[in-house]
């Protein structure tokens, strides 16, 4: 189930609405709002908010300063819906709910998928895709990830490390090219720092791109790393062939797959402890023991770039990885709370260690989670939430200190949240709001630049 908003002022509830898979790391799209009008109701209005770095134009606000509040993005927004909201490094990405791609923010590898490497401040759609429909967009530092309705995906920007899966483009592409390797229709997409993943119709998982290559070989000295872990191409990830991938999700230097029975399978680097257990780099999938997730299953992961987020079953949150920058939204436990979840723990988990899963109890019944490089958006109760790193304002609290718990975004506190997305230091919400000059209309946005 997702919620599928009535937004009109007498309706704020959302209304449960079954077609299509959850929001977050699911692999199939979803209508993720619809105007209706009721009678004796008026139609809301629909704003895309946009906050935090910008020094190439990501939050589409027709400039390059960094804002440390939301404020209105330039962008026509369909009346449709959307199904899909990222960032990537300094790039935006939307994905319409009739499948257009809109596109923003740095250019200079030819990421926005535009034809050209220049720089683009507002929202614009993307015409190099031609007839095609898209399903979902992931975004990697200075790349992206194209996924279609069909289940061709297609690649743009930077291939300097081979993360486009094209081994036809030796420095980049401002062209989006179908990834031909890949012959089975792909479910799920996921874009690094400077690797990708893919889950194909048949339950295979992919990956390519050489951003773990060089930590692999080091820390995996004597031992030749696999070919997943250095290849240029598609390349089969073993061990997940019997466990029905659904989704991945992917770090800066590490790869999440959530499988449909809900285990989490991680591996590369576990630096951050993001990987839940022992050991500085895991070459291959590792099962998160579900006793660190009180005994749960996962509905669904999402990654920062050493973070991690994930809900269980009951609607409960953990995290896990690094917290220096509060992007954990919880206080760092000891080995001592781990005991706490359960008698059996394992001794593989009895040392000290700050990052094993640990529940956020502010994030329980959390409905939608967006994860940045070091920061986190998350929707609880209709409200807007964030937590983490805020150098650049992506918090959206009006300064560039760091939030160490999930705190309401006070400029958005009249609004209603029906989307969210992150870059890696910027953020984006797509809100209802109440038609201007009405009475529950809100003041507009502060655009206070960030000092």
């Amino acid at each position: 189930m997702i919620e599928k908003y009535n937004l009109t002022h007498s309706t704020w509830r959302p209304a449960r609405y079954a077609e299509g898979a959850t929001t977050g790391s699911s692999s199939r799209p979803c209508l993720i709002f619809l105007l209706m009008r009721d009678s004796g109701s008026d139609v809301l209005d629909v704003t895309l908010f946009t906050w935090g770095a910008n020094s190439y134009g990501q939050l589409s606000q027709g400039h390059v300063e960094d804002r440390c509040e939301p404020g209105a993005a330039e962008c026509a927004l369909p009346t449709a819906g959307a199904r899909s909201l990222r960032g990537g490094g300094g790039h935006s990405a939307l994905v319409t709910e009739a499948g257009q791609l809109m596109v923003c923010g740095q250019n200079h590898r030819g990421q926005l998928g535009l034809g050209h490497t220049s720089q683009i401040t507002a929202f614009v759609p993307c015409p190099s895709l031609g007839p095609r429909s898209v399903r979902q967009v992931s975004c990697g530092w200075d790349f992206t990830l194209i996924l279609t309705d069909c289940g061709q995906l297609l690649a743009c920007g930077s291939n300097a490390h081979g993360q486009l899966g094209l081994p036809q483009v030796s420095g980049h592409t401002a062209k989006p090219l179908p990834i031909e390797a890949l012959i089975s229709p792909i479910i799920s997409v996921a874009a690094g720092l400077r690797h990708s993943l893919a889950v194909d119709s048949s339950g295979c998982v992919y990956q390519w791109g050489v951003g773990l290559s060089s930590e692999a070989r080091r820390l995996l000295a004597p031992q030749t790393p696999p070919a997943h872990l250095t290849s240029k191409e598609p390349c089969p990830v073993p061990a997940l062939d019997t466990v029905s991938p659904n989704s991945v999700t992917a770090g800066a230097s590490h790869c999440v797959c959530l499988t449909a029975g809900g285990d989490v399978f991680l591996w590369g680097s576990n630096k951050r402890g993001q990987l839940g257990g022992p050991g500085p780099f895991q070459s291959l999938p590792r099962v998160l023991d579900r006793i660190l997730l009180a005994g749960e299953s996962v509905t669904d992961v999402w990654s920062g770039w050493t973070h991690l987020v994930a809900r269980t079953e009951s609607g409960r949150v953990f995290t896990w990885g690094r917290g220096d920058y509060g992007q954990l939204g919880r206080a760092l436990q000891t080995n001592q709370d781990l005991s706490l979840l359960s008698d059996d723990v394992p001794p593989a988990y009895s040392r000290p260690m700050a990052c094993h899963p640990m529940e956020v109890k502010a994030l329980t019944g959390a409905t939608q989670v967006a994860c940045g490089s070091e920061h986190s958006l998350a929707v609880v109760g209709g409200a807007l939430v964030s937590w983490g790193w805020n150098e650049h304002g992506m918090c959206g609290d009006g300064s560039c200190e760091d939030v160490s718990s999930p705190a309401p975004i006070a400029a958005l506190r009249q609004v209603t949240p029906v989307l969210i997305g992150c870059g890696a230091g910027h953020s984006m919400a797509l809100c209802a709001v109440p038609l201007a000059g009405s009475a529950e209309a809100p003041p507009r946005a502060s655009s206070s630049a960030a000092t």
